[in-house]
């Protein structure tokens, strides 16, 4: 099922994607909710982030040719780093370049969705407390990252962390789900998620040894080679098998 998140003239609202489209539901899928009869068009239905998560926790170096690409080996265990959720937005919602940097780059990722709250799970239980997934885009300000060394600070801007347009929870990461991230229909990302260095299973058992995880948070599992600048007037594209496509623009204050 897609679940997606929907802003109607009644508020906003969760819903179910359907071929003639948007399923509205009441109440959330991280609680409890029911189909309405009412149905949205796809051409009126105004997509939000398809969760709003309190926190989102990010790890780096997760595929080995990226790390490659950014001069390092991958690591011995999963770097973790955290994106406020004043990051976060929807699709179709512009990417702010902030004035402090002048080196903006795209990273197409994966992304976990919560569904039940995770502190100290065993990897083999992990499945039980994922609600689905979906796509992101962990947007970095790549000079203000490499000035300190502090990647929450370039990668913690507000709108630096697109996520959307739904969250799939009929998917298997481990089939190897095709990633790829495109800059005005330039093709500049293509992975895959069976090329990551520590699987879903193995980064949420790290994570929820270090933090509770509550439903509706967000795991980015990290991008493929490819990373690249954008600039303000870019179009970027994030595409995962089975997931669809999150599209963002880059504006500027």
């Amino acid at each position: 099922m897609k679940i997606v998140r929907i802003r109607t003239e009644e508020g906003i609202t969760y819903g179910g994607a359907e071929p003639e489209g948007i399923r509205v539901y009441q109440g959330s899928p991280l609680v409890a909710w029911e189909p309405t009869d009412v149905v949205v068009p796809f051409e009126q239905a105004h997509l939000l982030a398809p969760v709003f998560p309190t926190k989102v926790v990010a790890v780096g170096r997760n595929y080995a040719e990226h790390a490659e690409e950014m001069g390092s080996d991958f690591p011995e265990r999963p770097i973790l780093f955290i994106k406020p959720a004043t990051a976060v937005i929807g699709p179709g919602m512009p990417v702010v370049y902030p004035p402090d940097s002048e080196n903006v780059h795209h990273e197409a990722e994966l992304a976990v969705v919560l569904g039940a709250v995770a502190r100290n799970i065993n990897a083999e239980d992990v499945q039980s407390v994922i609600l689905g997934y979906t796509a992101a885009n962990d947007v970095t300000a790549r000079d203000l990252q490499r000035m300190d060394g502090q990647w929450t600070r370039g990668k913690g801007f507000d709108t630096f962390c697109p996520l959307g347009p739904a969250v799939e929870t009929e998917l298997d990461p481990l089939e190897g789900l095709r990633i790829e991230c495109r800059v005005n229909g330039e093709l500049r990302q293509s992975g895959s998620t069976a090329d990551m260095v520590f699987g879903i299973a193995e980064l949420i058992e790290f994570i929820t040894r270090v933090m509770t995880l509550l439903p509706g948070d967000v795991v980015l599992t990290g991008t493929p080679s490819g990373v690249g600048p954008v600039v303000p007037g870019d179009r970027m594209e994030v595409e995962i098998e089975g997931i669809g496509v999150l599209v963002n623009p880059v504006g500027r204050l």
